[in-house]
């Protein structure tokens, strides 16, 4: 519901925000990078798993299609940017914090 909401305050066209209502793309990606490091017998260390990972990743890049909506993109960034600049304080660094 958040995600909705948080898609309509942004303004973004209805049919861009119909492809970010979904978590498909995101659920196929890890499926794919799971199926693709499905067949290591052993993971030597992080690093191995972070380049088998984006191994993965390069490999599900190659079958998705292009987002619906996609011309509307840089719009959609102008009012993250817009979000987060005006969001973001520096008020906080001028406080003394204390340890308890």
């Amino acid at each position: 519901m958040a995600g909705t909401l948080t898609v309509l305050r942004l303004g973004v066209p209805p049919t861009l925000a119909r492809t970010l209502r979904s978590t498909n793309s995101i659920e196929s990606m890890i499926e794919i990078c799971r199926e693709h490091g499905k067949n290591v017998k052993r993971w030597r260390d992080g690093t191995m798993a972070l380049r088998w990972c984006a191994a993965g990743m390069l490999q599900a890049g190659r079958q998705f299609r292009r987002v619906h909506g996609h011309t509307h993109l840089p719009k959609l960034r102008a009012a993250l940017d817009a979000c987060f600049t005006e969001n973001v304080s520096a008020a906080c660094q001028d406080q003394t914090i204390r340890a308890a």
